[in-house]
């Protein structure tokens, strides 16, 4: 790939909110001049250095940031090969990389005199952490939970009750994040007077996608430095790798390396029961084509008359019918890779994660930790894996339970996963 594209990356995206042909802002002239005052709100935020000020100091001393970059010694020698990091994101207050955004945004919309604010969430991460950070500052919190997942995401759902959150469970569509996302931006349209809305992804109308990214960056920065302190000055990833529903957590560890040509960037998408089948899957880079969805262009789960699909992964935060327009962006021009894991190859990782590290992970970078573990036995010694660990496996211990065929209450002494 030509230097000049290279060096293009980190400029995006356009005036338009545009990467490449995907992005820009598909709204209704109600929410227009919302959008565009968060965007005038955000650019002085960008240039003032008390925002990053208390942004820094609340990463350090509320999140508890920096995360760890931690060398996976047991992990890596079991497989064999490249030697593998993992950044433990899991490891923030609240058990995930969603308060990273969630931070900066509360604080716009108080910069911006905003005392309600919603969200949407899928599997819960985001909500905890819209509903933390809102209980810290005093605003009145309201978040949208697909109907599905609010069942089987329960210890999520009761961490936002217990921050004084409100949470509505979305019933329309199959109750699942879509249809979180469709309900909470009927909610701003409605009340646009003292509403912000906080999105968990790097989707929805420019600004969010470049915005959610740019909060969401200090991982990969991180990761730069914390690599070069522990195997030297200048020494970069080989290869960095996440998990991408919307992609937040992905665009995050991507984007400070897009200008560094040595560095492979795969995204891992959710392959569900297996992405020959359309709608058991939600690998829309795999299996979906462009479109409009939630205020931005980009690739879709859709039918030949390009009504949306419903997706379907075990995981609740991949469970999303699309992906955030720069992820497109970026699989189209090359600059990274985005493979499919399937449930039964995340289920493996989950356990295998628990046993060798004794790191109980989340679903969703389970599937990074699948997609590692088909590369790393190829790769040679020196070459350096770098995975986003970003979310803890709280929530999903009954889900994983479930499909492994364990009874939660079954207390025979002795009883394991293997049997």
């Amino acid at each position: 790939m030509a230097d000049d594209l290279f060096n293009s990356f980190m400029n995006g995206p356009d005036e338009q909110g545009r990467f490449g042909i995907f992005g820009g802002r598909f709204v209704s002239e109600t929410l227009m001049p919302l959008i565009l005052s968060l965007e005038a709100e955000y650019n002085r935020a960008k240039d003032d250095p008390a925002f990053w000020a208390e942004m820094r100091d609340l990463w350090t001393h509320y999140v508890g940031r920096p995360s760890p970059l931690y060398h996976a010694e047991r992990l890596s020698a079991e497989l064999g090969g490249a030697k593998i990091y993992m950044k433990r994101d899991e490891l923030n207050h609240t058990g995930a990389h969603k308060v990273n955004n969630v931070l900066g945004q509360i604080l716009l919309a108080r910069r911006m005199g905003k005392t309600r604010i919603i969200a949407e969430t899928g599997a819960g991460q985001h909500g905890v952490a819209t509903a933390t950070v809102c209980a810290k500052f005093g605003l009145k919190c309201i978040v949208y939970m697909g109907a599905h997942d609010v069942k089987r995401q329960a210890p999520n759902v009761f961490r936002m009750r217990l921050l004084g959150a409100e949470v509505i469970p979305v019933t329309s569509g199959r109750g699942t994040l879509k249809d979180a996302m469709n309900d909470a931006l009927r909610d701003w349209v409605t009340n646009v007077r003292d509403t912000f809305y906080c999105i968990g992804t790097a989707a929805g109308p420019h600004p969010y996608p470049a915005m959610v990214r740019d909060f969401q960056s200090i991982i990969g920065k991180e990761v730069r430095w914390q690599l070069a302190e522990q195997e030297g000055e200048g020494r970069l990833p080989d290869t960095v790798i996440a998990a991408i529903g919307g992609g937040s957590n992905a665009i995050g560890l991507f984007h400070p390396f897009l200008d560094d040509p040595s560095v492979k960037i795969i995204g891992v998408e959710a392959g569900g029961k297996g992405v020959d089948d359309r709608i058991q899957h939600c690998a829309s880079l795999t299996g979906g084509r462009p479109g409009v969805l939630h205020g931005n262009r980009t690739y879709l789960l859709q039918d030949e008359d390009g009504q949306i699909q419903e997706g379907y992964s075990i995981s609740a935060g991949l469970d999303y019918p699309g992906i955030g327009p720069e992820h497109s962006w970026l699989h189209e021009s090359g600059r990274a890779e985005y493979v499919s894991i399937t449930d039964k190859e995340a289920l493996e990782a989950f356990l295998v994660s628990c046993r060798t590290e004794g790191i109980i992970p989340a679903l969703e970078p389970s599937h990074a930790l699948a997609h590692v573990m088909k590369i790393a036995p190829k790769l040679p010694s020196d070459h350096i894996i770098v995975m986003n660990m970003c979310g803890r496996g709280d929530k999903d211990v009954f889900t994983v339970a479930k499909h492994l065929g364990f009874d939660m209450s079954d207390t025979e002494e002795g009883r394991s996963f293997e049997e």
